[in-house]
């Protein structure tokens, strides 16, 4: 457990002072900053502050000590899941009855020195799927030219320094600034990444860890890809199966895959429509991506009637945001991610090789959400942080949990981290649908709480049943 008392050591380089206060905008909640280094390899070299937010443990008599939530995204706000009573919610009450809950916007990300771009450049962000070697050129072109724009309008030079392994660092001098001896995370979808190399990095600083919708960061392009279509298209079959049992589904009686092949044909002429906007085949896959999340079937069944029924009408590409001629500036958090990958291609002809693999993968979701970071990426430097096999030695226990069938961190992924952490991790499995499981079903939080705050590390093999999502009938 955490003392609380006296200094503990953290990184070379933090200043580890958090001047905590009421948050202006939720005075039940405090908000601090902590400076660290830009380059944690110049300690004494440029500054910019972490942003961070707690909430103090509802029991101060049983307290454990500070949890630290890692957010995902990339580009997710630690900071908005503590402030405000609606966002805390995703905790239990008993596990805020022990715990601070602390978190962050990571380097990069929301209040903390956020990597930012012009936003007439940013609406110029050219189709994620290219079509033709023009095209594949043309985003190489663009990438090139929007990295030098956020470079260039990133203050502090964070834009390079936005990487992973970089916020490791931070997260070290975040518990060291908390004064605790070791640390207690939780980290979700893309912050599983985060608490694995910390891990890593800090094997004996870890008091425990939770891997919530784990990020597998071992993989290549092709088994990034492959993995990824894999558990989209597993998370479609099962909505066709739920619709096809379900009489409230809007689809029911249809033949469901024949709905959507036509659907997405449409939308490659460029027929569909959502509020008013041209619905592209990949941005039509993106949300039915989203809405396999939580999942929300039956609203995902009535989304897809409607377009259904739906007739051709004119439609335009969002156009470029107002303001400034040229000087706003957007955020574009999606950088931390071409820090931390490499998903290089062999021209427009291995790119084209690679639709034609994810299509045969994933008959039905072929254009998954992963192709963006193929094209967002194309170009890039060679990552800081670049993919590995985890390494990780001499820590206490680490508990895993992913949902069966998540349609973004799949279960692929999470027996693969599973075997690369081998006896320093146990695998719970929840055996229902959606990315994440502590706020799905009640059997997964009692594991995880009974983990966090006893250290009662499930055996080995444990799962916990299905629960029919909230989201499943009609409203």
């Amino acid at each position: 457990m955490a003392t609380g008392e006296g200094p503990v050591p953290g990184p070379d380089g933090a200043r580890s002072y958090i001047g905590w206060k009421p948050c202006e905008e939720d005075a039940s909640a405090e908000c601090g900053a902590l400076s660290v280094p830009v380059d944690w390899g110049k300690p004494d070299g440029e500054r910019f502050d972490l942003q961070l937010a707690r909430r103090r443990a509802t029991d101060p008599g049983a307290r454990v000590g500070s949890m630290v939530f890692g957010p995902g995204g990339p580009g997710d706000s630690g900071v908005d899941r503590i402030v405000g009573e609606g966002n805390i919610g995703r905790f239990s009450d008993r596990l805020r009855s022990r715990f601070d809950i602390v978190s962050f916007d990571p380097r990069g990300v929301g209040l903390s020195n956020p990597v930012r771009c012009s936003q007439e450049l940013l609406d110029r962000r050219p189709p994620t799927v290219m079509k033709s070697p023009a095209e594949f050129d043309a985003t190489l072109k663009y990438n090139r030219e929007l990295r030098e724009d956020c470079r260039k309008n990133t203050e502090h030079g964070l834009f390079d320094h936005v990487d992973t392994l970089s916020m490791v660092k931070d997260l070290d001098a975040v518990r060291a600034a908390l004064g605790e001896k070791s640390l207690t995370f939780h980290g979700s979808s893309y912050g599983t990444l985060l608490g694995e190399q910390y891990a890593e990095q800090y094997p004996k600083r870890v008091r425990a860890l939770v891997l919530e919708a784990v990020v597998d960061h071992s993989l290549g392009t092709r088994e990034f890809l492959s993995t990824q279509a894999a558990t989209l298209q597993d998370s479609f079959d099962e909505f066709v199966a739920w619709c096809g049992r379900t009489e409230s589904c809007a689809l029911h009686g249809s033949d469901v895959r024949a709905v959507w092949a036509d659907l997405l044909e449409r939308a490659g002429r460029g027929e569909l429509s959502y509020d008013g906007e041209a619905l592209p085949a990949f941005d039509l896959n993106v949300m039915v991506m989203k809405r396999l999340y939580d999942p929300e079937w039956a609203r995902l069944s009535k989304e897809l009637r409607e377009l259904k029924e739906s007739t051709p009408e004119p439609t335009q590409a969002a156009g470029p945001a107002e303001g400034g001629q040229g000087t706003a500036l957007g955020e574009n958090a999606f950088e931390i991610f071409c820090q931390d990958w490499s998903l290089p291609v062999r021209g427009y002809q291995g790119y084209e090789r690679e639709l034609r693999r994810v299509a045969r993968i994933a008959p039905d979701m072929k254009y998954p959400r992963a192709l963006m970071s193929v094209s967002a990426c194309l170009g890039a430097p060679e990552p800081g942080n670049p993919q590995h096999r985890l390494k990780v030695r001499n820590s206490e226990p680490i508990l895993l949990t992913n949902s069966l069938h998540d349609p973004a961190a799949g279960y692929n992924w999470a027996t693969r981290v599973a075997e690369q952490l081998g006896s320093s991790a146990v695998l719970h499995t929840y055996e229902g649908w959606g990315h994440g499981t502590y706020s799905s079903s009640p059997c997964v939080q009692e594991v995880v709480d009974a983990y966090l705050i006893s250290l009662k590390v499930p055996p080995r093999g444990s799962r916990c049943p299905a629960v029919e999502p909230a989201g499943v009938t009609a409203g």
